[in-house]
């Protein structure tokens, strides 16, 4: 080989990004198989790239021994000494082999090596680089549809933006420019793949990180992202200078810095709040702009109750439960709702709780009776105390069967009371006969005393 292969490694190296020392070791292994593929592996070989003079030589060691028996590993005293005269028995001598002797099929062996060190060098110089880039947004042009999932060409490599991570309204063509976040960075059989977002909360705070100097700069820290790509998204901001106003850092003069974001995000609406660690105020921001009455805060539960007046009850809940959803997404607590109606009701629901305790459980008894069948609601209405009780079961009932019942137990229960009725009167009767009797006896005792004692005067 009289080719200087310095310039060629030099072109390479600029051309695919390889290290250097990474396709110098490829040449050398390939020349190294070229020449076993021509010795048919019989003789100890080694190949080393020499750069004063661009050429990989390749160097067979034989063992200097006094007789030979095997010539392909061994060499004669005599033999070795006119090739080194300061050798010695049982010294490795390496001697340099003519490498433009080797074949045809020798050399496309050497060039496939090659080749497969090369990409195998430039498929983990990618996957080097965009792992360390993993967070952080790229530009791309689209190349192709693949079931669903785009190919975004990056220049070095191509990256996926599967259908999953992409937003429902946007749509792509051929050719189109695309900005998307880095959300994970893997290493396949086929090489390294790259896999792109259009959906991930973090396109958005590296949105505003590129047109929000004082976001990049730490002044202003964005602390939370609630997102539903495409439609609606919430951030909370504050500010660690305090003479900085966090929220119009990001919205700009005239809005252009958030104007900027949304035309990126294809007119996805972005609510920009105050952050704050009071977790009451922060929710009532977080579902502006609905305003907010009172906040009841469980912070076992980590679930907060926000009452807001009648006319504000949609505006908080927003189109679909969306608002309520964000705030909930961007607090991390659970938030249940209610109106001020509603929550005067419930209040006043557990203050006569205990006074209409009957109430409710002969309520709940007509409600259970009507989802009854036929011979459940008569088994029940045979087991009613009263006339009353059954009245209230049977409100509403349409079935001829279970209302005859409850004619049935209703005249049951009347009679028994009536019997009951009376034979309390038959008793009070029996009491007064008594009465009458012993006052009866009580005169006629006085009346001798009397007469007893006109006799003794």
């Amino acid at each position: 080989m009289n080719i200087n292969l310095n310039h060629i490694i030099d072109q390479v190296v600029k051309d695919k990004g390889i290290d250097r020392a990474v396709l110098v070791e490829a040449l050398e292994a390939a020349v190294l198989s070229a020449a076993n593929k021509k010795y048919r592996n019989t003789r100890d070989l080694e190949a080393h790239f020499n750069d004063e003079i661009g050429e990989v030589e390749v160097f067979e060691f034989v063992t200097v021994v006094d007789e030979v028996e095997n010539s392909y590993q061994e060499i004669d005293i005599t033999e070795a000494q006119e090739i080194d005269p300061d050798v010695e028995i049982g010294d490795s001598l390496g001697m340099k082999m003519d490498a433009s002797s080797f074949s045809r099929i020798a050399a496309q062996t050497a060039k496939q090596v090659i080749i497969q060190k090369v990409r195998e060098a430039e498929r983990e110089g990618v996957y080097n680089e965009f792992k360390g880039r993993l967070g952080e947004l790229v530009n791309g042009i689209v190349r192709r549809y693949e079931r669903g999932d785009l190919i975004i060409d990056l220049g070095r490599t191509e990256a996926l933006l599967p259908h999953r991570e992409q937003v429902p309204r946007e749509n792509y063509r051929q050719g189109d420019r695309v900005r998307a976040y880095i959300s994970d960075v893997r290493m396949a059989t086929k090489g390294p793949q790259i896999i792109l977002s259009r959906t991930h909360p973090g396109l958005l705070i590296e949105l505003f990180r590129i047109e929000v100097p004082e976001v990049a700069e730490g002044i202003v820290e964005i602390k939370a992202v609630a997102r539903e790509p495409g439609s609606r998204a919430k951030i909370a901001v504050a500010s660690n200078d305090p003479d900085v106003d966090p929220i119009g850092a990001c919205v700009g003069m005239r809005g252009a810095r958030v104007q900027n974001v949304v035309s990126e995000l294809r007119g996805e609406k972005i609510d920009i709040i105050n952050w704050t660690p009071d977790i009451a105020r922060f929710a009532c921001s977080a579902l502006s702009p609905a305003e907010v009455t009172r906040v009841y805060v469980d912070s076992e539960e980590e679930s907060l109750e926000i009452i807001v007046p009648d006319d504000q009850l949609s505006l908080a809940i927003g189109k679909k439960g969306q608002n309520v959803r964000l705030a909930a997404k961007l607090t991390g607590w659970k938030i249940d709702i209610m109106s001020e109606t509603r929550a005067a009701e419930a209040e006043l629901e557990e203050l006569t709780g205990a006074g209409t305790e009957e109430s409710a459980e002969a309520d709940a008894s007509a409600e259970q009776l009507s989802a009854m069948a036929a011979k459940d609601a008569i088994a029940a209405i045979k087991t009613a105390a009263s006339p009353e009780e059954i009245a209230r079961m049977a409100e509403g009932e349409t079935r001829v069967t279970v209302l005859r019942a409850s004619e049935a137990r209703t005249a049951e229960l009347t009679e028994a009371k009536s019997e009951e009725g009376d034979e309390g009167n038959a008793d009070n009767a029996d009491n007064a006969d008594n009465a009458d009797n012993a006052d009866n006896a009580d005169n006629a005792d006085n009346a001798d005393n009397a007469d007893d004692a006109e006799r003794m005067e």
